[in-house]
């Protein structure tokens, strides 16, 4: 494909996803690797010789190729003309944000969070990973801000990153690495094994990714009158904090620049517990989050125009 064409194709892609939010479910291919996932899970519980890290690699391959795949036939065949080649590549690639996802998420259990702490709980479920059910609101505030600020890189810098650097196929392979961390990555003793692989390709690819979020988010507090200077020095301190080595960036910027202290028990602490938290700290972060992807979108499309003019 034309590199030239990936700047409206990003654009347009942001901009569906925005707009429409997630594809429906019969036909996300997120929801088709969830499946084939599922499936091999299900096989490797009867063959105990499959849980082992190498399968985790043959599964992470097996899947890479096969998507990446079925999104390059689907692109190629569309080749014969302009307007179709970035209409459906601009599709594709929308699967692989989260942004009116993300950002509507965490505005819905801010607003559960006014009026029922135990729908807010509920909410926030299917959020995050860990068990919301006697969370407090404090609690249910601060997981919030950590898994918005953490999945700006996930949901936004890291595909987009990657499509740069290798086009439309880099960033559906970055998501299925993703996906796959997500659903097998080895922080369970269940997965101890099949997902140890998926997991470290994941921080490996989000390492830059993370880092880059976390000096945006500070960059972005400075537009939305937060602390930078406090959001740069936590992000400093705290980032190495958490168990993974990338999602500390981003979560110790945003408690810096807001002044607040975030928490998962028994796991990290980022920030100082200078300002309560409260469910406008959420909105205040949603507004931090939108600035910081609109940073990303204008600094990276810009830099790449200037590559492709330095490079022609």
């Amino acid at each position: 494909m034309d590199h030239t064409l990936l700047i409206p194709i990003i654009l347009i892609a942001v901009t569906i996803d925005i707009l429409f939010g997630e594809l429906p479910s019969n036909i996300h291919p997120v929801v088709l690797m969830g499946k084939i996932i599922e499936y091999f899970n299900n096989f490797k519980e009867k063959h105990s010789s499959l849980d082992s890290r190498l399968a985790g690699v043959i599964l992470t391959i097996f899947l890479i190729l096969t998507i990446s795949g079925i999104f390059g036939l689907i692109i190629w065949f569309f080749r014969f003309n302009y307007l179709f080649l970035i209409l459906i590549s601009s599709l594709l690639l929308s699967t692989t944000f989260s942004i009116k996802l993300l950002l509507t998420s965490a505005d819905n259990v801010k607003a559960d969070l006014n009026h029922d702490l135990i729908k807010a709980r509920k909410s926030l479920s299917y959020l995050v990973s860990r068990d919301t059910s006697q969370l407090s609101q404090e609690n249910i505030i601060s997981a919030v801000i950590e898994t918005l600020t953490e999945n700006i890189t996930d949901s936004v810098v890291s595909p987009i990153f990657y499509t740069f650097i290798l086009g439309i196929i880099g960033g559906i392979s970055y998501r299925v690495v993703n996906t796959l961390d997500a659903m097998i990555g080895y922080k369970n003793p269940k997965n101890i094994n099949i997902g140890w692989f998926p997991a470290k390709l994941d921080d490996v690819l989000n390492y830059l990714p993370a880092r880059i979020t976390g000096i945006l988010i500070v960059v972005a507090s400075i537009i939305v009158k937060l602390d930078w200077k406090n959001a740069y020095k936590i992000m400093i301190r705290d980032a190495k904090n958490t168990p993974s080595p990338n999602s500390g960036y981003p979560m110790s910027a945003a408690a810096g620049a807001l002044g607040i202290q975030l928490t998962k028990p028994g796991y990290y602490r980022l920030g100082d517990n200078i300002n309560h938290l409260k469910s406008e700290t959420i909105t205040e972060t949603i507004l931090l989050a939108k600035i910081t992807i609109i940073l990303f979108l204008i600094i990276s499309n810009s830099l790449f125009f200037l590559l492709l003019i330095l490079l022609s």
